[in-house]
């Protein structure tokens, strides 16, 4: 197991009781920063998802944003995603000393026994010339939303402390993920995409079987069969294989 009191080196963290959304603080930070800098939150109240979707926010689960500046161009920055994904399965990992039941929903969710555990935002903004990455992170610990509060089609929202009956904290959590964060980042910049995207793809959900992949303006069905090296979605549909960069994924 990691030890949770440990932090990787070159990272700053602040923590509040309070606030609207981390990734909302993020940005306001992000002219301030001197380097990759955590932002844990005990509350949010105004949490959101991807494409402004509202994100529960119940007592006790984990609500955090890592905001940095990447390096180089800051072409492969949607990458991060899947580093961000897999930290957080390796965290979840040791600090629960299982696997079993846990997996990954492309482009950006964890899953556990099936529901989903656990969501990824990435927006990225500009100060003072230099690209700065806000990776927004929502893990149900202690609670999940009611089957109500999420969209039609939806997988079904769970909790760990519901799935497993373990619990862990914010705090806990947010060494854990930072360490395993580190990590999967120095091996990003180090190595390239492809060891990422082969260590996501031991853990992908449903590979190999049929999905459907609805972009803003159609909807795919297919058999889920990659992930390419730009990290899109490869579909193999009934006239072609497709690269999708950017869907929501319904099973």
């Amino acid at each position: 197991m990691t030890p949770t009191d440990a932090w990787p080196s070159g990272y700053a963290q602040i923590v509040l009781d309070e606030v609207d959304s981390t990734m909302l603080e993020a940005m306001r930070q992000g002219p301030n920063i001197s380097g990759p800098t955590w932002i844990l939150a005990y509350s949010q109240t105004t949490a959101r998802g991807r494409r402004g979707r509202a994100w529960t926010n119940s007592k006790g689960n984990f609500s955090a944003t890592l905001i940095f500046r990447p390096d180089g161009d800051g072409a492969d920055v949607a990458l991060y995603s899947f580093v961000t994904s897999l930290a957080l399965f390796d965290a979840l990992a040791d600090l629960t000393g299982r696997t079993d039941g846990l997996t990954l929903k492309w482009p950006n969710d964890v899953l556990l026994h099936g529901g989903k555990l656990a969501g990824i935002l990435l927006e990225s903004s500009v100060f003072s010339g230099a690209l700065h990455l806000a990776i927004g992170i929502g893990i149900n610990l202690a609670a999940a939303p009611a089957a109500e509060d999420v969209e039609v089609d939806a997988l079904r929202p769970v909790s760990l402390v519901g799935e497993t009956g373990l619990i862990i904290t914010p705090a806990e959590m947010l060494s854990a993920l930072a360490l395993r964060f580190d990590q999967h980042s120095r091996s990003f910049q180090s190595l390239g995409f492809a060891p990422i995207r082969t260590a996501w793809l031991a853990q992908a959900a449903r590979l190999g079987e049929k999905i459907r992949a609805r972009t803003m303006r159609e909807e795919h069905h297919g058999t889920f069969r990659d992930v390419d090296m730009q990290g899109q979605l490869v579909l193999e549909t009934a006239k072609a294989r497709v690269h999708i960069p950017a869907a929501d994924v319904f099973f």
